[in-house]
């Protein structure tokens, strides 16, 4: 099977690659940040196009691509694979790996390998993990190896058997002080951004105040420094978003009427028609037809 190749994004031709120092500087200016995650070719070079400042090859391809449960059984060398698919697709905004579960862990020998594959490997130019202050010392180990590293707070999807399940984070003043104190610790250690996820928007607010690096919301209200959504369901994949998700098209619905107008013309025999099929000139045919031994079809002669 094949189909024609897709070329390059022009958006990169259009655009000045945005940088982890033009990251920021999109936040020093007020302008607000637009991230989304990408997983493959197509989907990079369509955000790309989309004018994105940042594309997130986030670990929740695990459930939104590889069918799985949660985010726990990604493995670097699946987030690596799509990694490198996005990064010949998109070549304007922010690349960010997200780094998934057990790979920066275990210790920070192990953690500086795993995110600096994402960066020579994957084509990535940052990569992001989750944790607050207590990951504060491996953020700094990271960024001491040269490596951009976009910190995640709040509801940690790669945490919830600790936190009890996917439950909005920071609901009381002690637990919202500690989100404070986690993403002043990772500022502190070299994060370039934040992502704050599932916080009360006023407890974002805060903490976007108290911080200089951009923070990145997903459920976390207007009051951070920009937004990030998973396409698969700001596109309408999937069943029953979460409630912070925006449905801006229904895909799901679009290509399932595709398909089934599909199989319909091929079960009815209308695909392909003349106008998708290849010809051969009438004298090569009787050619061919000669050399094999074969009468001419009577409808061909019928004609």
């Amino acid at each position: 099977m094949s189909t024609r190749p897709i070329p390059a994004s022009p958006a990169a031709a259009i655009r000045p690659k945005v940088t982890v120092p033009a990251f920021q500087d999109k936040r020093r200016l007020g302008q607000p940040l637009v991230v989304a995650t990408a997983y493959d070719f197509p989907t990079a070079r369509i955000a790309d196009e989309a004018g994105v400042d940042a594309i997130l090859v986030g670990d929740s391809l695990a459930m939104v691509v590889l069918g799985h449960p949660d985010t726990l059984s990604v493995t670097m060398d699946e987030m690596l694979h799509h990694a490198r698919a996005v990064s010949r697709g998109a070549r304007t905004p922010v690349l960010i790996g997200d780094m998934p579960f057990l790979s920066y862990q275990v210790d920070d020998t192990e953690a500086v390998r795993n995110a600096g594959r994402f960066l020579k490997e994957g084509g990535m130019d940052a990569v992001k993990l989750e944790g607050g202050a207590a990951f504060a010392g491996t953020v700094r180990t990271l960024v001491r190896a040269g490596i951009p590293v976009q910190g995640h707070i709040g509801l940690r999807p790669q945490s919830h058997h600790l936190l009890g399940g996917y439950k909005v984070q920071g609901r009381s003043a002690g637990t919202a002080r500690t989100l404070i104190d986690d993403a002043l610790a990772l500022e502190d250690a070299g994060c370039f951004s934040l992502v704050i996820e599932g916080v009360p928007d006023r407890v974002a607010a805060l903490i976007t105040e108290r911080l200089q690096v951009p923070t990145i919301g997903i459920g976390a209200g207007p009051g951070t420094s920009g937004q990030v959504l998973v396409t698969h369901d700001l596109a309408g994949f999937g069943e029953a978003p979460p409630r912070f998700v925006k449905r801006y098209a229904d895909l799901a619905a679009q290509l399932r009427q595709a398909l089934s107008a599909y199989a319909a013309d091929v079960r009815a025999r209308t695909f392909p028609g003349p106008e998708h099929s290849y010809t051969i000139r009438d004298d090569e045919w009787a050619a061919l037809l000669a050399m094999v031994g074969a009468a001419i079809p009577p409808v061909e002669l019928a004609q």
